[in-house]
């Protein structure tokens, strides 16, 4: 198993291979540039966030409706994509091409929300004053479920935390949740996904196998930014809200994909920290530590509790809060984010390495899931392939058998 803990150890980012000179300079150079902005970002980034930010989502999301046909779905309709099953082998062969190149057996790493920042014990404690609407599946009683989370910046590679494009990633794998699961390879999971920005980086499946072709040439500035198919309303939509972070305790996450709440009703879901504490990131604009999230993590976890709040938005309109196209942000004003969990990780310490080798055996899935919560939209219908095949992938390439966990694990 030579390398497994290795391959956590931050690197750079390998320099783009377009096959054009030119291109490559173009990818490499964009890519310096933001990593150089990263370290002056919070001299004016809380300014920006407090004034400039959401009105500016907002005006984004407009001119990305305003090109939208017309769907002529009803609430929590889904429609599959012609080519969607097509579109869904071009992600899983891109993914299984990048993971080649980038990982050797014993230490492969996931294809997405690659580095593992720290994966925690917690708890989920259903609050007990639900809105009637709102109590369906895990929500319908008052009751806490243990959670291993893990919380994870951005994919493919693991760099320094400054050097990432500013996204984070949360993953919950609940468990002793009752009832039949949708994939039966879990029988007491329920698993919930989160990401920093509050819309997903491609629109549906179609632009997500065209961003793995980016991805697999280490030029993704090019999904963005060419005279094929652009993406420049999405790629300042998720400038608008990448970032440089203090610490993954400290940022909200969003689903950005819908699921079910219940038959005929649909929701997304968010996680907000409770606290409005901001670490100070280390020796900026200098160079911070190459784990300084980690860090953060630590330190927090070593001084108390952290409670983060898990909320829930319905869908009360089905084009301006569409199932098909995970680029659009669904407003607040059509339907508030409700607070209908507390997410509650107590004190520990969780950087060993053999708790951080523990995230590589776990695999997450939305369709671990009960049918109350069914994943909805060609993204989640393609994340169900997607993520098996490339776990089961992983586990080859690293000798590590699939394990569904209990909560009793311990790494002492």
């Amino acid at each position: 198993m030579e390398g497994a803990i290795n391959s956590n150890t931050s690197r750079p980012v390998p320099p783009a291979n377009t096959g054009s000179a030119l291109l490559n300079f173009i990818s490499d150079a964009s890519l310096k540039l933001i990593q150089l902005e990263r370290r002056i970002d919070p001299l004016f980034r809380p300014l920006f966030d407090a004034t400039l930010r959401d009105p500016l989502a907002r005006g984004v999301t407009a001119l990305i409706n305003w090109q939208r046909p017309l769907e002529n779905l009803a609430l929590a309709e889904e429609r599959l994509l012609p080519d969607e099953e097509a579109c869904v082998d071009s992600i899983i062969e891109s993914f299984r091409a990048q993971m080649r190149l980038l990982w050797k057996p014993g230490g492969f790493e996931r294809g997405g929300n690659t580095k593992t920042q720290g994966i925690v014990r917690a708890e989920l404690i259903v609050h007990d004053d639900l809105p009637e609407p709102m109590r369906r599946g895990i929500f319908a009683t008052p009751r806490s479920y243990r959670a291993w989370v893990r919380f994870s910046g951005p994919g493919p590679y693991v760099t320094p935390d400054i050097d990432d494009v500013g996204f984070m990633s949360i993953s919950i794998k609940l468990m002793g949740v009752p009832g039949p699961k949708l994939m039966d390879e879990e029988q007491f999971t329920q698993d919930m996904f989160g990401v920093s920005p509050p819309t997903f980086v491609t629109r549906d499946v179609r632009d997500n196998a065209q961003l793995q072709k980016e991805s697999l040439k280490n030029a993704s500035i090019f999904y963005f930014v060419n005279l094929h198919r652009p993406h420049l309303l999405d790629g300042i939509m998720q400038g608008l809200f990448i970032k440089t972070q203090s610490s993954p305790f400290e940022a909200p996450y969003f689903s950005c994909v819908p699921y079910l709440l219940g038959e005929g009703q649909a929701m997304q879901y968010s996680v907000w920290p409770k606290s409005r504490r901001r670490t100070p990131i280390p020796r900026l604009p200098l160079r911070p530590p190459d784990d300084y999230l980690r860090l953060a993590m630590v330190q927090a976890l070593a001084e108390g509790d952290v409670e983060l709040e898990l909320r829930l938005q319905l869908q009360t309109d089905p084009h301006l809060m569409p199932i098909e196209n995970a680029g659009v942000l669904w407003p607040e004003r059509l339907s508030p984010r409700v607070p209908v969990a507390t997410l509650r990780i107590p004190r520990q310490t969780f950087d060993s390495p053999a708790q951080l080798d523990f995230a590589k055996r776990l695999s997450y899935n939305p369709w671990h899931c009960i049918a109350e919560h069914r994943p909805l939209g060609n993204q989640s219908r393609a994340r169900r392939r997607m993520y098996y095949e490339l776990s089961k992938l992983r586990h080859e390439m690293n000798a590590v058998p699939h394990y569904e966990p209990n909560g009793d694990e311990r790494f002492d």
